[in-house]
């Protein structure tokens, strides 16, 4: 079972308490660590920000305490600073308490969804969002932060990526426009 582990064509990681307790060998090529380099250490060295790492944490928490499973795209830090679009999908062990045990999917999307702008926190946690679906007022609600910041921030972001429609924005924060 541990060969199937190591060598699955996916980044894989099982975290205890957002802790890094084991990967395979897509994971350390993914991400540019060597292979035990990042056991013990806190799943926050793969993110951009600590509040990004705080924000997603809270939130899949409450996702996987109702339904177990947690996944969204977003955008991610290599070792070498590198920010890069990845779809990560997440189960707990148990869901009452999700992020003291579980297990983590990571897949690249950089060649499909390059990052190709500068971004602050707040413009990446709103590019993670609209690219997910949302409208402005709920991502508001979810950032806890006003339906006209977010507009303000989207505005910004269509400014930074050249875009003059949402669908366009979204269509390039992915790649594809």
């Amino acid at each position: 079972m541990m060969l199937v582990f190591r060598l699955a064509p996916v980044g894989l990681l099982v975290s205890r308490q957002r802790i890094i307790n084991h990967y395979n060998t897509a994971f350390s090529e993914m991400f540019g660590y060597d292979d035990r380099e990042l056991i013990g250490q806190s799943l926050e060295r793969l993110y951009p920000t600590r509040h990004e790492f705080e924000h997603i944490g809270d939130r899949a928490s409450r996702i996987m305490h109702k339904q177990g499973s947690y996944s969204d795209d977003r955008i991610m830090r290599a070792k070498s600073g590198h920010l890069f679009w990845c779809h990560v999908s997440g189960r707990a062990l148990h869901r009452a308490t999700p992020l003291d045990e579980a297990a983590w999917a990571f897949e690249d999307l950089s060649a499909r969804w390059p990052v190709t702008a500068e971004l602050t926190t707040r413009e990446r946690e709103i590019a993670q969002l609209l690219v997910m679906g949302k409208s402005s007022k709920v991502i508001g609600r979810e950032l806890a932060i006003s339906p006209r910041t977010v507009e303000a921030h989207r505005a910004r972001l269509m400014t930074k990526m050249n875009a003059t429609s949402v669908s366009q924005l979204v269509a390039r924060l992915i790649g594809r426009g």
